[in-house]
């Protein structure tokens, strides 16, 4: 718990001293036939000779909020996506307040509020079943206290209407390339070359390409520390629909939106409601037994029941539904010495940087962050002379809270995954006790602690950014 009590002293300090104080620049691709709609996408937009040209790599959440952040900041933006089109395909994703509050900012189509789930309540079992603390009108505490819902989506619903907002912005989509190269120093600009041969050119390119980022190995060349490391967990992920549900009970469950988290010991699940209760959300997230090259392959239903077969009967009902599942090794690296590199043409956000175990449901919700700070920066950018400000300026906001929510999410995982023991014991009377105590430690569920929750929930990204800025003057200066 030390680590949650270090970065919310320093979020303490800060707080105080507030009191106290009171797309691409012309695309170089080689001419071609018109496109086909899994190839490029490109809604209208204008240009300006003071635009910025950005390409990002990935049409993931953490790219689809940079492209939207940045076009909403007046820069030409192109997207460069490997997958052949954004498809229909993922798992349950929960959106924390600091995440919603950026979707509405950005305005994403209102039809994606529809398809989300609004859990009431929140319970934290012991893992047989019992409640050990519930959180009731969760919903509406979410609300009241940061102006913004706490909503359970899935993820194909979110990229879709990142998507949608992105392409009426006007940002240009490359699908089905796939990066080879990068070229980027000892340069201004930045020169990416895709397998299929294509070039572009641009003023900045963002690395939103996830866990095993090309971008990143460019960054860093192809060494150790340029790869991803395991945790030591995995995870199996489930997603159920009414229609695979017989029992009524079950069906009920679904219907009305709660979250459940079953802990210990050595291993937790977390299960909660999507598509405004037509869908459930399992992860169970277990000590890691994949092979060490392996990063995903397809389980044992059998193993994987047997492994939670002395748990909560409620949780083996919901597992008794599946018939087919895949376990993910999660990983994580270690700490970049800097998310941009010296010629101020690469910038990187999200997994690319700073990939987390998904324990506090903020790796999607951090992406959400780095985006909307990233881009808003760079709307006040009016000149090229003024980029390389503006991007240590992103990192000098993001990459502290980036980092401290990967390591808090190691401590989530130490109070959710305890072995029976005294220390055990203990933690599910600080549970059974709920979050109203005078104590220096992080409530076991960070999810409902007085502490830990404000710090995650209540950071408003854009404002942060808006305070950066507001500290170098108007427009940003081009020295540091």
């Amino acid at each position: 718990m030390g680590v949650v009590l270090s970065l919310l002293r320093k979020h303490s300090d800060k707080k105080k001293a507030k009191k106290a104080a009171a797309n691409t620049n012309t695309a170089t691709a080689a001419p071609a036939t018109a496109p086909e709609m899994t190839k490029t996408v490109t809604s209208s937009g204008s240009s300006s000779d003071e635009r910025l040209s950005i390409i990002i790599v990935g049409a993931g959440l953490g790219g689809l909020g940079a492209a939207i952040s940045c076009a909403m900041g007046g820069h030409n933006v192109r997207v460069i996506e490997q997958a052949k089109e954004i498809s229909e395909i993922g798992a349950g994703l929960q959106i924390t307040p600091n995440g919603s509050r950026l979707l509405q900012h950005w305005k994403v189509p209102e039809a994606f509020w529809g398809t989300v789930a609004e859990p009431t309540d929140v319970y934290v079992h012991r893992f047989a079943g019992d409640v050990l603390y519930r959180e009731e009108d969760f919903n509406t505490r979410m609300r009241s206290k940061y102006g913004a819902p706490f909503v359970d989506v899935h993820r194909a619903d979110l990229q879709q209407a990142l998507y949608k907002r992105a392409l009426e912005l006007g940002v240009t989509f490359s699908l089905d390339e796939r990066v080879d190269s990068l070229d980027v120093a000892g340069r201004t600009d930045a020169s990416l070359t895709t397998v299929s041969g294509k070039t572009f050119t641009a003023d900045l390119v963002i690395g939103a390409d996830g866990l095993w980022s090309q971008c990143r190995k460019t960054f860093l060349g192809d060494t150790p520390r340029s790869k991803p490391i395991p945790t030591g967990d995995l995870a199996y992920r489930i997603v159920l629909t009414l229609d695979d549900i017989r029992d009524e009970d079950l069906r009920q469950w679904v219907r009305n939106p709660t979250v459940h988290f079953w802990i210990g010991p050595g291993a937790h699940a977390v299960g909660y409601s999507l598509r405004n209760g037509e869908m459930y959300n399992i992860v169970l997230l277990v000590p890691d037994t994949l092979p060490g090259e392996v990063s995903k392959e397809t389980a044992s239903v059998a193993e994987m029941q047997q492994l939670f077969s002395s748990w909560d009967p409620t949780l083996q009902r919901f597992l008794g539904y599946v018939d087919s599942v895949d376990k993910w090794k999660l990983m994580h690296m270690e700490e970049l010495p800097h998310w941009v590199n010296d010629e101020a043409n690469l910038v990187f956000l999200g997994d690319a940087c700073h990939p987390m175990l998904p324990y506090l449901a903020q790796g999607a919700n951090s992406s959400l962050e780095d985006g909307a700070v990233l881009g808003t920066l760079l709307a006040h950018v009016k000149e090229k002379a003024q980029l390389k400000t503006a991007l240590h300026s992103y990192e000098a906001v993001r990459k502290q809270r980036g980092e401290a929510i990967v390591r808090e999410t190691f401590a989530q995982r130490a109070d959710f995954h305890m072995v029976d023991c005294e220390a055990q014991v203990s933690r599910d009377q600080v549970l059974r006790a709920g979050p109203g105590w005078e104590t220096q430690s992080a409530f076991p569920s960070r999810w409902n602690c007085p502490k830990v929750q404000p710090w995650l929930y209540g950071y408003d990204a854009i404002a942060e950014a808006e305070k950066a800025v507001a500290k170098q003057g108007q427009p940003i200066q081009a020295n540091l």
